[in-house]
């Protein structure tokens, strides 16, 4: 791919055109990484249910209000979306996404609808250009966070409350904590590390119905010192603070993060040089996510037009067809877009573990697969066929990247929905 097409398609959600893009197309992506701005939340004032009242909510009675949390889950899902499809900085909000889907919360667990779009926009948005050590206390500390991966059950066992209630430690953040969200799985931890860490989270809670703001209480709170990574940790809330700035500064945590950066913007398997590079500059930063983002959009390796294609996850094909198209998401086009995505294997807010959903071609790459998404596409076309000229937006959209076979094949079509059809299906409309 030509370096404005990778722009485009590869590091954003697509264009409609690509001749903004062409005179410079590394300047328009570094544009969008203000290095003087702070970190933009888009929805501060869209009026967007926040994870107080989420709480309130499910707290009262989850039975009976369980339509009020679909209700809130619904907005934030619909407000996102139409962000993404008109904002002009969409590689930064691929960036956004792509910490939102590495600090995962899902509604698998009822205790967390209502909660997932409220951790997105409260944790995750306002610090996702900022430093990566109050991004990960802000993830952390969500009750999104605390209530999907049990924290709020986990006890010390040699607490008050512990002795009074004989309840313990769950693990289930600790471990996530150092294996998906820190140091990766081949970082360096022990088993003991993992149970220590549990310890030190003990107290983190959120504590009633109307408190917005996730409380440390010192009677849930595993009394003692606690020994993670070769480093004692004292007892009480401040040692979150000096364990989290820690677990940020590890080399392990730099090149964890570089991977996964590197093979989410570049290809699935990114060339070592980057990843290094990207890695050093974490590291030298001291986490600045937003000095990062520049050395992985100023190494030529990430414009290298041979890397193998990343195949888009069903969330973006819909996106970039509904960017490309310029199609507002109205209540219809929100409800046909999480139908499509729940049926080609992605159903939104849920994703199937604290992983998060999965980021290689081979994860998302069956026959079945593509049968789903032609099957998407010619429904998508057949609602949508006036809303462009395919043959016309596949040049404008794709241009030299666009193939022989493809072009030919649309131009040839009996049908603006066939047409349309053709493009949505096409090999380089599926990959990015």
């Amino acid at each position: 791919m030509h370096a404005s097409a990778l722009a485009a398609h590869r590091f954003g959600y697509a264009e409609t055109s690509l001749r903004p893009l062409r005179s410079d197309p590394m300047a328009w992506v570094l544009a969008q990484f203000p290095r003087d701005s702070p970190s933009p939340n888009v929805f501060d004032s869209q009026g967007l249910t926040s994870s107080s009242d989420a709480l309130r909510i499910a707290k009262e009675n989850l039975r009976e209000n369980r339509q009020s949390l679909r209700q809130i889950d619904r907005l934030g899902l619909q407000r996102r979306w139409q962000h993404t499809i008109s904002t002009p900085a969409p590689v930064a909000e691929r960036w956004v996404q792509f910490w939102t889907n590495h600090f995962c919360v899902s509604a698998t667990k009822a205790r967390v609808q209502g909660l997932v779009w409220s951790h997105e926009n409260e944790a995750i948005r306002p610090n996702a250009q900022g430093r990566f050590f109050d991004l990960l206390k802000a993830s952390t500390l969500h009750p999104a966070m605390l209530l999907y991966l049990d924290n709020t059950q986990s006890i010390g066992p040699d607490s008050r409350e512990g002795k009074r209630r004989q309840k313990g430690l769950n693990e289930n953040l600790a471990r996530e904590l150092l294996e998906l969200h820190t140091l990766g799985v081949n970082g360096g931890y022990t088993q003991s590390d993992v149970t220590e860490t549990a310890r030190l989270l003990t107290g983190w809670t959120t504590r009633n119905a109307t408190d917005s703001q996730t409380n440390f209480v010192a009677a849930l709170h595993q009394p003692g010192t606690k020994m993670i990574l070769g480093k004692r940790y004292t007892q009480g809330p401040q040692a979150l603070d000096q364990l989290l700035i820690d677990l940020s500064q590890h080399p392990s945590t730099a090149k964890h993060l570089a991977i996964k950066l590197a093979r989410h913007f570049v290809t699935d398997d990114p060339p070592q040089a980057l990843v290094e590079v990207v890695a050093a500059r974490f590291r030298d930063s001291d986490g600045d996510l937003r000095a990062t983002a520049c050395a992985l959009f100023e190494h030529p390796l990430t414009w290298h037009g041979n890397h193998a294609p990343k195949f888009k996850r069903p969330d973006e094909l819909l996106l970039s067809a509904h960017r490309m198209l310029k199609l507002p998401f109205g209540n219809a086009q929100l409800q046909a877009g999480v139908q499509a995505l729940s049926s080609m294997g992605q159903s939104t807010g849920h994703a199937p573990s604290p992983q998060g959903w999965p980021d290689r071609t081979a994860d998302w790459l069956s026959p079945d697969a593509l049968f789903k998404r032609v099957q998407w596409a010619e429904g998508f076309a057949a609602v949508h066929a006036d809303k462009a000229d395919a043959r016309q937006l596949a040049q404008l959209a794709m241009g030299e990247d666009l193939g022989e076979s493809t072009l030919r094949h649309i131009s040839q079509a009996e049908s603006g929905a066939q047409a349309l059809a053709l493009w949505l299906s096409s090999p380089e409309f599926q990959r990015r």
